[in-house]
């Protein structure tokens, strides 16, 4: 049978693209592992969710691991042991420049950004019982912060100590400190995560809880106090519990590789979240704002060159000073 211009054309490009296809996957590892934190938390779902959109799509294994949070997701990439963490640009800031408390001076300078995830807004939530209105009321009290090493464990106890709160601080995971909570073990849980949060969802629905952030005094010291923080409003309705806007602060939160990591694969990795916002929001409603033009919240870490290629490649201009 003859062949028609058109179809040796087809063909001829069919046998272009194949050897380009394997190069672009040169180097790929056989699986990935995503850095998240505890059970409870948005990172454990939003990680995981991620993990099994990406081995989906790019046809290789991915799996999300537990761990303590961003400040040991940093030094876990840095390290090379996980190939993508999650964290919050405060303390990915102290890594960069050497004062990781997991690792003091190391200066995790091989890690990348890839992309933009959420908004961390800080907030707390105890039985009513305690008349908790503001974190000022938790002086005197037992106080969950979270686990150590992760967002919430790190920054709450230099909130409190800042506002010069005096509490009695225990740290657990998102789940551990929910259970403790409703077992009378503390009397609040304070903590950090994209919203809602769902160990406080579940307190909502199994207690009679109510949350709590700052009051107008409490949040101006914070914000001048933590200038790696901005301003945030958790909106009434967030929980069944929550009846008002509640005055907080946030960090944004990034997914980052190590530099060493292809630049076909971070390319890859990007495109598919960015061009997914739908499904990922069916992982988590927090990736609501896993949206391209949210990289301007980044101000200081290299974006991986595979980042930088998709970004450019759709109309997002990469600051030269940001570029892996």
């Amino acid at each position: 049978m003859r062949m028609t211009k058109l179809t040796a054309l087809a063909t001829s490009a069919l046998i272009i693209a194949a050897p380009a296809l394997a190069e672009d996957r040169d180097g790929w590892p056989s699986s990935l592992t995503v850095g998240t934190a505890s059970q409870g938390g948005v990172y454990f779902v939003y990680g995981n969710g991620m993990a099994s959109f990406l081995a989906e799509e790019l046809n290789l294994g991915a799996s999300g691991e537990v761990t303590g949070g961003p400040v040991q997701n940093v030094t876990l990439v840095q390290m090379g042991e996980h190939d993508i963490g999650l964290v919050t640009l405060g303390p990915m800031y102290e890594a960069w420049i050497g004062e990781s408390e997991l690792a003091p001076g190391l200066e995790h300078t091989d890690v990348r950004a890839l992309f933009p995830m959420y908004e961390t807004p800080f907030q707390g939530i105890a039985l009513c019982s305690q008349n908790i209105s503001s974190v000022g009321d938790l002086a005197g009290k037992r106080v969950s912060v979270g686990p150590a090493g992760g967002t919430p464990g790190t920054y709450w106890p230099r909130i409190l100590d800042a506002l010069e709160v005096d509490a009695n601080v225990s740290f657990a995971g998102a789940a551990d400190a929910a259970s403790q909570l409703q077992d009378g073990l503390i009397d609040a849980f304070v903590f950090a995560a994209g919203l809602p949060i769902a160990a406080f969802s579940q307190l909502a629905a199994e207690a009679n809880a109510c949350t709590f952030a700052f009051n107008e005094e409490e949040h101006a010291a914070v914000l001048e106090a933590f200038p790696e923080v901005s301003p945030f409003t958790i909106p009434a309705g967030t929980y069944t519990v929550q009846d008002e806007d509640e005055a907080s602060v946030a960090m944004w939160n990034f997914a980052v590789a190590h530099a060493d990591m292809p630049e076909s694969l971070a390319y890859a990795i990007t495109g598919l979240v960015m061009e997914n916002n739908e499904r990922m929001m069916q992982i988590h409603a927090a990736a609501a704002a896993t949206l391209p033009e949210n990289y301007v919240n980044n101000s200081f870490l290299p974006f991986h060159p595979g980042a930088v290629r998709w970004f450019e490649e759709n109309g997002f201009e990469i600051d030269p000073d940001l570029r892996g």
